[in-house]
Order: structure tokens, then C-alpha cells, then sequence
């Protein structure tokens, strides 16, 4: 078994522990095609502990689980070694995992990722829609792509369409990066940021964590049912690979808000008279925030 203290909850009122599990999709393919195997594994991490986040929570400790047809060193080593980079940008601890060798059930070249992370947060500082009330204003937080979902609509759409000489060729509309670079960007990890406005004392009234069913969906979850929020559409930038992504789909603006983060990965939601200082404060935590 996997150990970690906690002697850090001695000093919370109430310690409440927070749990995520999640895995990387159908961007794994898109790995295996490039051959690079590195940022699947802050994905993973990434995907947990963003999840732990909207409640609150810091993110304590992470495991994961490795399936693989065939063992290639070289390969794991690269999926591990990425996995533990987004354990340091979490600030979270790798405690354990299983690699399973699944030779006759998984394809020699295939492998699947999950992870599992467990985070703490004390009763009365969690973070829930109860808090949420009319007029309080939602900051947008910049994506770095994609993310994780969405990756099955993206290879039927441009990967199975395009040749690997024009998925390697870098385009001047994704800013010179090639298509295959610009679709695995590690999804971004918004702990260290989040959790400096809660040290801070700021009120954060609620965050949601923009993955699958997209700003639509997600946003939902941090809003009472007596509100709705109104998204003011063109006040964000997003990276190019997203308006390439929902060209190539031939997505409509209501299907692409429901599929793709749209180049917003996390929305927190405060009082209008703090999302000043809010901002300042996560600009200087090193993201792009959009009100």
C-alpha cells in the first residue's frame, strides 16, 4: 500500500476528503501516432486533480494505473516520467501505481491510462453553488488546447482525414505549430493557482472545471438552479487549434460549446467587487483570465 500522512488535518475543523478518477480518452491515440508519450501523463494527473479542485480541495497524493499490451521501456518510462511532472505542478505526491502487461487482450502497441487522486478541504472553506448569488461575475480561465475531451470527434474529424505529412507540417494559423503538436498540449493544471486565492482568504463563491459537455455543461454544475449564467461570447481568446478543431467537425457554435473547453479549462465565480483583485492575483499565479 501507498503511504501518506495526514497529519495536516489535525488543524482543520473538519477535514473532508475529496476523491477523483479519471483517464485520458481517445487522445492516447494521438500519442501513439506521434510517437510521443510524455504529456498524456500530465493529462491524466491533470484531469483528477483539476476535478478535486472545484470543490476546494488540495490535491494530497495520486496513483496510477497502466495497461499495456506489450511492456516498451522506453515508453512507460515516458508516460511515468509525465505523470510525475503533473504531480509537481499539482504539488501532489506519486505514491504508488500498477502497470499490467496484457499480452492477447491489448494489441502489442496499445496501452490505457487511469488515476486516481485523493485531495483534502475543511468543511466550512469547500466550495459549493450555495454560495453563488445574482450578480457575481465568472472569470474565465485560459486553456492550453484541447485538453482531454473531445478527442474522439477530432479524429474522425482531422487525424483519420488527414496524411501524417500534413499532420506533422507545421501551419502558420496554429502559429507554427503542427497539427499533432497543437493537439497534444498537455491539458493545464490549475491547482497552485486556485489554491493561492483560497490561502489568500479571497472569496471564491464557486469553480467549475470545463471538460466533457464543455462551458454548457460544466458551468451549470457551480450554479443554484435558481440562476443561470450569461457568457458573453468573443470576450475570451482561445488558442488557434480550437477554431481549427471546430472548423475541421463542421460544428455548429452550440455543438462546439457543448463538445470542446473552447479555450476556457476553469471558471470561477466571485462577487463582482473582488473579481478585480481575483484576477490580479491569478494573473501573477501565471494564467490568462478573462472576465
Amino acid at each position: 500500500g501507498g503511504l501518506f500522512s495526514a497529519a495536516t488535518l489535525k488543524d482543520m475543523q473538519d477535514p473532508i476528503l475529496v476523491s477523483g478518477t479519471d483517464g485520458v480518452g481517445t487522445k492516447l491515440q494521438l500519442a501513439k501516432m506521434a510517437n510521443k508519450h510524455d504529456t498524456v501523463g500530465i493529462d491524466l494527473v491533470a484531469m483528477c486533480v483539476n476535478d478535486v479542485l472545484a470543490c476546494g480541495a488540495e490535491p494530497l497524493f495520486f496513483l496510477d494505473y497502466v495497461a499495456i499490451g506489450k511492456l516498451r521501456a522506453e515508453h512507460v518510462a515516458d508516460v511515468v516520467g509525465g505523470i510525475a511532472e503533473g504531480c509537481r505542478q499539482a504539488g501532489c505526491a506519486l505514491i504508488g501505481g500498477e502497470m499490467a502487461e496484457h499480452p492477447g487482450v491489448m494489441d502489442p502497441d496499445e496501452y490505457d491510462l487511469s488515476g486516481f487522486c485523493v485531495g483534502v478541504v475543511d468543511r466550512p472553506k469547500m466550495l459549493d453553488c450555495a454560495r453563488v448569488a445574482e450578480g457575481d461575475v465568472v472569470l474565465g480561465l485560459a486553456s492550453t488546447g484541447i485538453h482531454s475531451n473531445g478527442f474522439s470527434l477530432v479524429r474522425r474529424a482531422i487525424t483519420e482525414r488527414l496524411s501524417f505529412e500534413e499532420l506533422t507540417c507545421p501551419l502558420e494559423e496554429l502559429d507554427g505549430q503542427t497539427v499533432l503538436e497543437a493537439l497534444l498540449a498537455p491539458t493545464r493544471i490549475y491547482v497552485k493557482a486556485i489554491l493561492a486565492l483560497l490561502d489568500a482568504g479571497m472569496d471564491v463563491h464557486a469553480v467549475a472545471h470545463i471538460t466533457g459537455g464543455g462551458i454548457t455543461e460544466n458551468l451549470n454544475r457551480a450554479l443554484p438552479d435558481t440562476l443561470d449564467a450569461a457568457i458573453e461570447l468573443g470576450s475570451w481568446d482561445a488558442v488557434p487549434i480550437i477554431d481549427y478543431a471546430v472548423r475541421a467537425a463542421g460544428l455548429s457554435q452550440e455543438e462546439a460549446y457543448k463538445t470542446f473547453n473552447m479555450g476556457l479549462g476553469m471558471c470561477v465565480i466571485c462577487d463582482s467587487k473582488d473579481a478585480g483583485a481575483m484576477t490580479a492575483a491569478l494573473e501573477a499565479a501565471g494564467e490568462r483570465v478573462f472576465r
